[in-house]
């Protein structure tokens, strides 16, 4: 598959993750909206995958850390899914925070490395860190005041909405099958 068409498969996932999750919450109590979720879980899991072959050759560590924490999004969601058909809702909640919060820690990465390697505007990228940074303060901030979070994850659902038609009509660039820059060595933080 070309850099392109996995990138435009990647976008078409995003979306498709935001409905199936979306609806499927909203029919949770039904069969049809577990289904959904599960979906919604696979479909995260793919995107992982694919970000993790475009970005392997051009930026390893960025490619091995979104891939980690996709398939643990993937997991987590999953897991909260199953939560709610042993009716334990709250389960569900505490699995869909942490997931929100990995998926931030990878994703910040991730989108400051496309932008580092020319994939995507600066603009867009700094657009989407920030956004998923208040998706997981607003997570967080929800454990505290229940329904407060919801306005912070406005900015990174609409920025998953526009990265998600972005991929669709672009794709990976063709750089994506060869190396461009190396990254920079990871050093120790001195401890003391």
């Amino acid at each position: 598959m070309s850099p392109r068409t996995s990138g435009r498969l990647a976008g078409a996932l995003f979306l498709a993750a935001f409905l199936f999750y979306g609806i499927g919450t909203a029919l949770a109590d039904q069969p049809v909206g577990i289904a959904l979720i599960f979906l919604n879980s696979a479909a995260v899991a793919v995107i992982g995958v694919l970000f993790f072959l475009a970005l392997r050759r051009t930026a390893p560590r960025t490619a091995r850390t979104y891939q980690t924490a996709r398939m643990s999004e993937a997991f987590l969601l999953a897991a909260g899914a199953w939560f709610l058909l042993q009716d334990q809702p709250e389960t569900n909640a505490v699995l869909y925070a942490v997931a929100m919060v990995v998926l931030a820690a990878g994703s910040i990465p991730m989108l400051l490395g496309l932008s580092r390697l020319g994939w995507t505007p600066t603009w867009f990228a700094w657009w989407g860190a920030a956004g998923y940074a208040l998706l997981a303060a607003g997570t967080a901030l929800d454990f505290a005041v229940s329904g407060a979070g919801i306005a912070l994850a406005v900015p990174g659902g609409l920025f998953e909405l526009a990265f998600g038609l972005w991929l669709l009509i672009k794709g990976f660039p063709a750089a994506a099958a060869a190396p461009l820059v190396p990254e920079p060595p990871v050093r120790p933080e001195a401890t003391g």
